[in-house]
């Protein structure tokens, strides 16, 4: 049955060429002219009969996928075999025009939205339409009838409340951007800039009064370098340990040891930062919020920076989490055993920031961390730097869809 398909495309492509060659003949020539373009007629004659085929192998080959997405392993075979006896390298012509992942959509915002004038004339071209469709438009309009009340019946400003809590306090701006594809009139809302303005706002600090350079604030929110909060940074470090050397002396062991740092930052200025050996898996989840229970956390502020180098760096401090304070019963008792801490320590953390392929923003790289240990009894403060050797990686993002799966507060 392949063989005879195959013949069967063969004649199709030999009809359609000889189509192609009839209508050229038709058309009226004369004097040089025509002798020119009987001469050229074997060279369009190729070039028709290449384009014929590759549209050809491209449909079955599109067959071929769809055989095989379905289970039809076979059937997939004899297509793929096809399509490439026509066109051998035809896997590499095809122009995929797949549905994107329901999972992204909206998707990776960062990487693949387009921000350039394209997106400002189809926001212009939106609010047109609408305004043309009534002279009083809405948002929106329901697909089907319904007996309940539509959310385009909200006022505009209850809508865009409504957006701020999909945004919420976490600024899950890709929530948004997905909330646009829905309609034209939520892809309006969804660019409002007073939204993208909180959004700097919260990111920068009052000092982000105007988006200059930047053509909006959403563009500003986009490409001006900052860190994420839709997920954590994690660096992960290993090395070969030797170990202590048998009673007997016949060998010595060698240990594989393994140790992760985690950092989460939060709109607010806060911060995380955890070592511990045990795995992501384990880890990540627990540090949805800053009122985590694990004992060797360390809690802190940062800051953006931009320097004169071009470079976004981020300066952090964080110190150990202080202890509840214990009732007066339990002082006097514990007194001699516990005495209160006569020092305190905080580490002063250095990053910048870099990109990793196609994601901004998805990369740490040390460049500074020291510990300051200040004494109580004399307000003397003791400065330790440490050398930045091969013990310190960079860390990379990690997106984590439970930290922005639930709104608290809106934006």
């Amino acid at each position: 049955s392949g063989y005879m398909s195959s013949n069967y495309c063969s004649t199709q492509l030999e009809l359609s060429a000889f189509r192609a060659q009839w209508m050229s003949e038709l058309k009226p020539s004369g004097g040089a002219s025509g002798t020119s373009d009987r001469l050229l007629q074997p060279k369009g004659l190729k070039r028709t009969q290449d384009i014929v085929r590759e549209e050809k192998a491209t449909e079955l080959f599109l067959r071929a996928v769809q055989e095989e997405q379905s289970g039809a392993v076979y059937e997939a075979i004899k297509f793929y075999r096809m399509a490439m006896q026509l066109v051998p390298d035809i896997e590499f012509k095809i122009n995929y025009s797949r549905p994107p992942d329901a999972d992204r959509g909206g998707g990776n915002y960062m990487e693949d939205s387009d921000i350039d004038g394209d997106i400002e004339d189809l926001l212009n071209y939106f609010e047109q339409q609408l305004t043309l469709e009534s002279s009083f438009p809405k948002i929106c309009t329901p697909e089907l009838e319904i007996t309940q009340m539509h959310i385009s019946a909200l006022p505009r400003e209850i809508l865009m409340y409504i957006f701020r809590w999909v945004v919420s306090s976490d600024l899950d701006m890709r929530a948004l951007e997905q909330l646009s594809l829905v309609c034209r009139g939520f892809y309006i809302c969804a660019r409002d800039p007073e939204i993208w303005r909180s959004a700097c706002l919260r990111v920068w600090g009052r000092k982000c009064t105007k988006f200059v350079p930047f053509k909006s604030w959403r563009e500003m929110f986009l490409r001006r370098p900052r860190v994420r909060f839709d997920g954590v940074y994690i660096s992960k470090t290993s090395y070969i340990r030797q170990g202590e050397e048998s009673l007997d002396g016949f060998y010595r062991a060698w240990h594989h040891v393994e140790f992760y740092r985690y950092l989460r930052f939060f709109p607010d200025g806060h911060v995380i930062m955890l070592t511990t050996p045990e795995d992501p898996l384990a880890v990540v989840p627990r540090l949805r919020t800053r009122n985590t229970r694990m004992d060797s956390i360390l809690l802190g502020h940062y800051r953006l920076s931009q320097e004169t180098d071009n470079q976004t760096k981020v300066f952090a401090v964080v110190c150990k989490k202080k202890e509840e304070k214990v009732t007066e019963f339990q002082r006097n008792r514990f007194c001699r055993r516990n005495p209160a801490p006569e020092a305190e320590h905080s580490f002063h953390v250095g990053l910048h920031l870099a990109a990793r392929g196609r994601q901004s923003f998805s990369k740490l790289v040390w460049i500074h961390h020291s510990c300051h240990i200040t004494y109580k009894l004399t307000g003397e403060t003791v400065v330790t730097s440490f050398d930045l050797d091969r013990m310190y990686t960079p860390f990379f993002f990690a997106r984590v869809k439970s930290y922005t799966a639930f709104s608290e507060q809106p934006l």
